[in-house]
């Protein structure tokens, strides 16, 4: 026998011989079962030569876990964590360690799949039960789902959910209020314009008198910190047989009266405050919230209440109102996850510090915004907003750079606004000394007054409008009063945990969202400081490990699909196919091509398909297929034929749904193309595909690739997930940007799909990865 050389023994391979479970041995058994001498033979009679990768992927050599961990380390000392005022929707907290241990670091929480069968999942179920009544007490809603992917998202649901249900006013008008986030107001947008919904933004007060409107959506306090009753806006609206949809801040719930008090018809916000780390814009769990008469129209999942057939409770999806699977192209939404993880964390949080504890939060959170505006009044600044919670604004002209730069040098981050304007948002982690670093930033001196000194001088809930003022009317049920202490949320959470089986416990084998890998490494760097605590609209110098690591994993991905460009902003698959259709709709518009709005499907594609092509404005046509499920070409080439003058796309999932590698792959492409369309390949299996062959190569125009499903980011129980899209080279100009961080090369007033720039996260790397 040789002798082994030095980089054998360290082993190089170890990811793989720990992590990816059947040996070779085991492989080739299985193998012979089905007819096959080996897995190689199998894959050589099951995939068409004609796609099959002639070479290896060029990628890095595969490492040890040791050495992914350096290297993430080394990333994530290249970011600096300032302390964030940044707040517009992300805000620094405190995640009690109980949680962070427990339910995001523990893999019964975080490898469970989403919740379909009910007899394995009734702990989970039981705390997004409990989300849901978390969301009505604070909202005053009568009705709430399971979560949604974020703010901006929700809004956009909650627009299309007005416009349905409003039978009293057909206009197809939605007015946004100017002081909306501006991450809000771009993804609205972006779905807007392709449902043909003309959104109209500024002052809903003047705008009402003028325009008529199906849809209002106001933001609750304002993005630049601003605190107003609603009610009399909402009820202007209701007069002119206009919905309200109301984005309010969940921690100030807490202080102020909540929105459905006030009118409100629908009500979202994100719950990312109540202990989940920023994680440079997520993953988080919006929340969606409205009333009952629309429970048939609202988006995402209902966990309900039933009884099991021996009479005891039991919890279930009650209601899919999306029923993608029944209605396809006339579903409500495309969305088919939510944010499970994220959410069940929310609530354990609300549990942990009970009603008592949530306001004490927030009312030092409000305590400290009034200290800090007493004392910059002092010091001749003026906020703009004479109420607040956590959030003023300053007009300081020409001084603003020289504010931020002393901001900086102090480690403090502040949020820019136009050239001549500053805001600060502060949080649950603001402390004394921050607010006397934000005074010395302002006013360049070292000689202030003590914060304690200060604070004798602010009255009690400052800043707070008296009627808007909200007593403890909210959480009274026991489950948030009854685990405030360490040992009883730790054996709460082990109880929960029993009644579910996630993969540290069985394999799941409900097809391929399963089939991912949850390494221990690979989540480790999830909860690291510099990568958690980092806001996604920080300044670009301070997140320079974070962009290096997402560079590398584009370029990883580029060379795994074959195309020429990623994206990584959409933050499910079921965004990743809507933002890949979007794509595909700017390109046909770019060439004057504007009619092209016909969408090829076959009927056996996953409903998530026709639901995200109607949301993208396009006419679904269904592609026949044979008894084996295989495309029937002839009704391809009739139907491409019969569209030529406006045929948009193809969607196709490939291998197919009943795991199918279809010989007509190659010539499906050059039909669809042919006709002028584009051919978009759904990628929830592309498990099948990596190292073997690359739908960028075989004739595809655009995929999303589901991140949860083919690599490694958790399921989460049903949530999160990572849609990013590829592209080809001449889809490139029409990739998703951001209105805060605009994507460098990218057109600024490009479609967002996403409230954050970026979806990604470190979890999305993996070790020991080997090309085929």
């Amino acid at each position: 026998m040789s002798r082994p050389s030095l980089f054998e023994l360290e082993n190089h391979s170890d990811f793989i011989q720990r992590h990816i479970g059947p040996t070779a041995e085991q492989q080739t058994a299985m193998a012979r079962a089905i007819g096959y001498d080996s897995l190689d033979a199998l894959i050589d009679d099951t995939v068409p030569g004609a796609i099959r990768r002639k070479q290896p992927m060029a990628l890095p050599g595969a490492q040890t876990e040791q050495q992914v961990i350096a290297r993430l380390k080394k990333l994530a000392a290249l970011n600096t964590v300032n302390r964030s005022f940044i707040g517009t929707g992300y805000h620094d907290t405190i995640t009690p360690p109980v949680i962070q241990r427990n339910v995001l670091e523990n893999p019964g929480w975080y490898t469970a799949y989403t919740p379909y069968q009910p007899e394995i999942s009734q702990g989970r179920l039981e705390v997004l039960l409990t989300f849901q009544q978390m969301i009505l007490d604070l909202t005053g809603m009568e009705l709430a789902n399971a979560s949604m992917l974020d703010e901006g998202t929700a809004a956009a649901e909650a627009m299309t959910l007005l416009q349905r249900v409003n039978k009293k006013n057909r206009s197809t008008t939605f007015l946004v209020a100017e002081d909306c986030h501006p991450q809000t107001i771009a993804v609205v947008k972006t779905r807007a314009e392709a449902l043909d919904i003309a959104v109209v933004v500024g002052d809903p007060a003047t705008l009402l008198d003028s325009t008529e409107a199906f849809g209002v959506l106001l933001q609750y306090p304002g993005t630049y910190g601003h605190l107003e009753d609603i009610s009399p806006l909402v009820a202007k609206a209701h007069a002119a047989n206009a919905l309200v949809a109301v984005a309010a801040d969940i921690m100030a719930l807490l202080l102020v009266r909540s929105p459905g008090s006030l009118g409100a018809d629908v009500v979202v916000g994100n719950t990312q405050r109540f202990g989940v780390p920023m994680g440079f814009g997520g993953p988080h769990a919006a929340y969606f919230a409205t009333r009952d008469a629309y429970k048939r129209s609202t988006p995402g999942r209902i966990i309900g209440v039933s009884i099991d057939r021996r009479g005891n409770q039991a919890l279930r999806m009650a209601m899919q109102t999306r029923e993608q699977h029944i209605r396809r192209e006339k579903a409500t939404s495309n969305i088919c996850t939510a944010q499970a993880l994220l959410a069940i964390m929310a609530t354990l949080y609300a549990m942990y510090h009970g009603p008592k504890g949530l306001r004490r939060i927030a009312t030092r959170i409000q305590r400290l915004t009034g200290i800090l505006a007493k004392g910059l009044a002092d010091a001749g600044f003026t906020a703009d907003n004479a109420t607040y919670f956590d959030t003023l604004s300053y007009t300081v002209g020409a001084r603003q750079q020289d504010i931020v730069k002393r901001a900086l040098a102090r480690g403090l981050n502040l949020r820019i606004i136009g050239t001549d304007r500053l805001g600060i948002a502060l949080d649950e982690t603001t402390s004394a000394d921050d607010i006397a670093a934000l005074w010395s930033a302002f006013t360049d001196d070292s000689t202030l007054p003590a914060v304690a000194r200060v604070d004798e001088q602010v009255r009690e809930n400052s800043g707070i409008p008296d009627d808007l003022l909200r007593g403890v009317d909210y959480l009274q049920h026991p489950l948030f009063n009854n685990y405030h202490s360490e040992t009883e949320m730790l054996r709460y959470m082990r109880y929960l945990e029993d009644k579910d089986i996630a993969l540290n416990r069985s394999m799941i084998p409900l097809g391929s969202c399963t089939m991912k890998l949850n390494a221990t490494t690979e989540m480790l760097p999830v909860t690291w400081p510099e990568f958690a605590g980092l806001h996604p609209f920080a300044p670009a110098e301070q997140t320079t490990g974070y962009h290096a690591m997402l560079a590398d994993l584009e370029r990883m991905l580029i060379e795994c699909t074959g195309y020429d460009a990623i994206s990584l902003q959409p933050n499910a698959g079921s965004q990743g196919e809507y933002a890949g259709l979007m794509v595909i709709r700017r390109y046909h518009e770019s060439r004057g091509d504007a009619q092209r709005n016909v969408c090829l499907i076959p009927s056996s594609a996953h409903g998530t398909n026709p639901a995200s092509a109607a949301l993208a404005g396009m006419r679904v046509e269904i592609v026949e297929c044979d008894a084996l499920g295989n495309i029937d070409m002839a009704d391809l080439r009739a139907k491409a034929e019969r569209h030529a003058h406006d045929l948009s796309c193809i969607m196709v999932t490939y291998p197919s749904t009943h795991g199918v590698f279809e010989e007509s792959i190659v010539e499906l492409c050059e039909i669809v193309h042919r006709h002028g369309g584009q051919v978009y390949v759904d990628g929830a299996n592309l498990n099948a595909l990596v190292g073997i062959a690359a739908p960028g190569k075989f004739g595809a125009d655009v995929s999303h690739l589901n991140l949860h499903k083919t690599f490694c980011i958790p399921h989460g129980g049903g949530g999160p997930g990572m849609g990013p899209i590829g592209v080809g080279a001449h889809l490139q100009p029409f990739l998703p940007s951001h209105p805060v961080m605009p994507v460098p090369g990218l057109p600024a007033d490009n479609d967002v799909v996403s409230s954050a720039p970026t979806a990604a996260r470190p979890s999305c790397r993996s070790p020991g990865r080997t090309s085929r």
